[in-house]
């Protein structure tokens, strides 16, 4: 099917919650639960390592409205990991809800429920803690091997081989390659040889951290939490409280973003524990100097890289190593890395004779890490498209042609992306896009302003994936309900990217029906049939795949029973959206009436759910090029335009895929500019608020163009692949370019602020 022949898909509809949203109305984890619940909050360490010697709570008892105290003593001493992934998980059992070992500042110490949030505020204030402190491991370049050790304990342990080793500091650790990397390297003309720094950003989504739990009449736990993994969240929480699975039911109202954030366990163990032991309802609502020290950032990584060429731009060999910092827990460290190669190296497929991809994921005493929009693979882009533009430099080449010279294409086998095909790939035609709505021949490379201003560009490519391939499970339900409307039932998680009205958008298009006929329900563990979640850029691809096969089921079915209404069998009818027909014109039934018939003595069921897996995980691919405007006096930068073409497939969704790619370009703005973290000698974070941490505002951006340059994807629903994480993935990269042809300087440490650039341009490096 060609996307000329889509009625409902790649069309721009207006969001199924869009309306409610702007009218305001009760949407969000605060304001669909009550509120005459207890208050959880938790008293958190001021040490980055120490051992609880002595705790006592006997004066926080006392506080009239304290219900209860919790501390390490109180909570199963069996570990878990708080990472929402597909068991066997691979992020280590590490955790425990209340350790006596803390591992960074704002560890939490002990849990404290009260009838408001003054009587909390007061108990935590009277809980007395005698730590033994520790020496703290601070610099994860320092980490592996330590003697020094995070996590000493006996019970730790790893269900999946991804080379942990506790005794080693290490949470994972793996080498792979093709071609001897180092005799090709020694054969080119020209090696970039450097290392990259990135920082823990945080996914800073406008929801913090927030759940609501109680016991339901049937004695189970009921957990309602700004998620986006349902049923992980189920299997987490009975494995912290050693509870068995059938006595919780996890669902998700409208999540005020997530970004990653959201995929791990963050505040949902301790009001859940709360209501298990008390059997009164709880919240928890995250502030946002917590979801600053003991949220889920990125993983902060160093990425060395080396790059081969020769004097004609042919990129011979890459060489990758990262080194990755995972904090005091191992939430999505052993996957994350990943990335930084796997996504980042293909992308020179053209002409690669060999490549080494390296890392080692370590622990440290900081904040753990977690998953957040690129995962991985935008520390990793940041450092290969750095590389290939100053390689491009050295040599004298366009750094667009060299690009254009050693690009992936389609139908070429990429070795470092574990030997999938790029069977649908329009990376030449975005780049040639690109280069012609941004004008970069005229923009590119410098031009004096006056008044010691220069304007300046860079660019750079991106891949991402979608889905990941043999694990993720995206799963569909779909009926036919009275008058001949259709509910939609599903288990991944709409976090404000569309995905129930794009999935709502395959129906109509499968059903030959209007957006109205579709009413869609997501994301209870009760009710939704298994899917893994919405992460990974899996939803539009892989949960849109069985949508599709659902709704082929449900013709099929509703076929049946309207042939028996027309007495002639399902070979001799058709379905014609609103009506099935008999084929010989000699009858027809409405969809409505096939929907009563339904109700009364019908063997045939009109509903079907369909699940699917996918072995590939297709890439999208995207060009981003920046142009800046850099004061050479005060190192003061402004991005004035951004122009971006992508291709992911069929954009189901023009409109949504369009917000999505500026969002993420706004988020990478941030990574490359502004977001910064530092730690005071002792560990504590600085960056504790929005008055500390900045992110951009609109204001902050120029202009930002986005078009698509589609392909068709084969294994995807109507032609789609992903575009969720694929989008933050240039900035950094481009705009790093782009202050370096303005000042002649490479900064390889993210953020590139104005003091950094002035240090620079006086001092000739980075």
């Amino acid at each position: 099917m060609s996307e000329n022949r889509f009625r409902v898909v790649n069309q721009p509809v207006r969001k199924k919650d869009a309306m409610q949203l702007l009218l305001g109305k009760p949407a969000y984890v605060d304001d669909v639960t009550p509120h005459d619940c207890l208050v959880v909050k938790v008293l958190r360490s001021p040490h980055a390592h120490a051992l609880i010697e002595e705790i006592n709570t006997d004066i926080a008892l006392k506080v009239p409205g304290v219900a209860c105290v919790f501390t390490w003593k109180d909570v199963p001493q069996k570990r878990f990991t708080m990472a929402g992934q597909t068991y066997p998980e691979p992020s280590p059992y590490d955790r425990l809800i209340l350790d006596q070992r803390v591992r960074f500042v704002g560890d939490a110490v002990a849990i404290v429920a009260g009838e408001s949030e003054k009587a909390v505020d007061k108990a935590l204030k009277l809980i007395k803690v005698k730590y033994q402190v520790l020496k703290p491991v601070l610099d994860f370049r320092t980490a592996k091997d330590n003697k020094i050790l995070v996590h000493p304990e006996d019970n730790w342990r790893a269900l999946c081989p991804v080379g942990a080793d506790n005794q080693r500091n290490l949470c994972a650790s793996d080498t792979c390659g093709d071609g001897d990397v180092d005799a090709v390297l020694a054969d080119c003309d020209e090696v970039v040889d450097h290392v990259y720094h990135t920082k823990a950003c945080q996914q800073a989504m406008m929801e913090t951290f927030r759940t609501y739990t109680e016991m339901d009449p049937y004695g189970r736990l009921h957990i309602v939490s700004s998620t986006q993994i349902v049923f992980h969240v189920r299997r987490i929480i009975a494995n912290a409280l050693d509870i068995p699975k059938s006595k919780i039911h996890v669902e998700k109202p409208r999540i005020g973003g997530g970004f990653g954030a959201k995929q791990t366990v963050v505040a949902e163990v301790y009001p859940a524990l709360v209501t298990w032991k008390t059997g009164r309802p709880a919240k928890m609502i995250y502030t946002r100097e917590e979801c600053q020290i003991a949220g889920s950032p990125r993983h902060e990584m160093q990425v060395h890289v080396r790059v081969g060429a020769n004097r004609d731009g042919v990129i011979r060999a890459i060489d990758v190593y990262t080194l990755s910092n995972t904090g005091a827990f191992g939430e999505h460290g052993p996957t994350t890395v990943g990335l930084s190669g796997h996504k980042s190296i293909p992308l020179y497929t053209g002409n690669l004779e060999a490549f080494r991809f390296a890392y080692d994921v370590v622990y440290t005493n900081v904040q753990a890490a977690g998953a957040y929009r690129g995962y991985g693979a935008t520390q990793g882009i940041f450092a290969v498209e750095s590389a290939v533009s100053e390689l491009a430099g050295r040599l004298g080449i366009d750094p667009v042609a060299i690009r254009e010279k050693n690009m992936v294409r389609e139908g070429q086998i990429m070795q470092a992306y574990y030997n999938e095909p790029a069977n649908a790939c329009a990376l030449d035609r975005c780049m040639a896009r690109c280069k012609e709505i941004f004008g970069w021949d005229e923009k590119y490379p410098v031009r004096d302003m006056g008044n010691g201003k220069v304007r300046t560009a860079g660019v750079a490519m991106a891949m991402q994936g979608s889905g990941i391939s043999g694990v993720d499970v995206g799963s569909a339900t779909i009926k036919l309900s009275d008058e001949g409307f259709y509910n939609l039932m599903i288990g991944a998680a709409d976090m404000g990217t569309g995905c129930d009205t794009i999935l709502a958008q395959m129906a109509a298009e499968c059903l030959d029906c209007g957006m109205e006929d579709i009413a869609v329900f997501g994301a209870d563990s009760d009710a939704s049939p298994y899917d893994s979640g919405s992460y990974a850029s899996s939803t539009t691809y892989v949960t849109g795949k069985a949508v599709e096969k659902a709704c082929t089921e449900l013709r099929a079915n509703i076929c049946a029973l309207a042939a028996d209404m027309l007495s002639c069998r399902p070979d001799e009818v058709e379905f014609a959206g609103r009506t099935v027909r008999r084929l010989d014109g000699a009858g027809e039934v409405s969809l409505a009436d096939i929907a009563t018939k339904s109700m009364c003595g019908n063997t045939t069921a009109v509903e079907a759910t369909a699940t699917h897996s996918s072995p590939v995980s297709p890439p999208p691919f995207m060009v981003g090029m920046a142009e800046i405007e850099l004061d050479t006096e005060t190192g003061q930068m402004d991005v004035i335009d951004y122009a971006a073409v992508v291709d992911c497939g069929t954009p189901v969704n023009p409109n949504l895929a369009r917000v999505q790619t500026e969002g993420g370009i706004v988020q990478g703005i941030g990574m490359a500019l502004y977001e910064d973290v530092t730690y005071e000698p002792t560990g504590r974070i600085m960056e504790n608020s929005f008055m500390q941490y900045k992110i951009p505002t609109r204001l902050d951006m120029g202009k930002l163009r986005v078009e698509f340059e589609s392909s068709y994807e084969q294994t995807g629903p109507f032609g789609a692949k992903s575009i969720g994480e694929i989008v933050i993935n240039t900035p950094s990269p481009a705009i790093a370019h782009a202050i370096a042809h303005a000042t002649g300087v490479w900064h390889r440490e993210l953020p590139i602020t104005p003091e950094k650039v002035l240090w620079g341009i006086k001092h000739g490096q980075a």
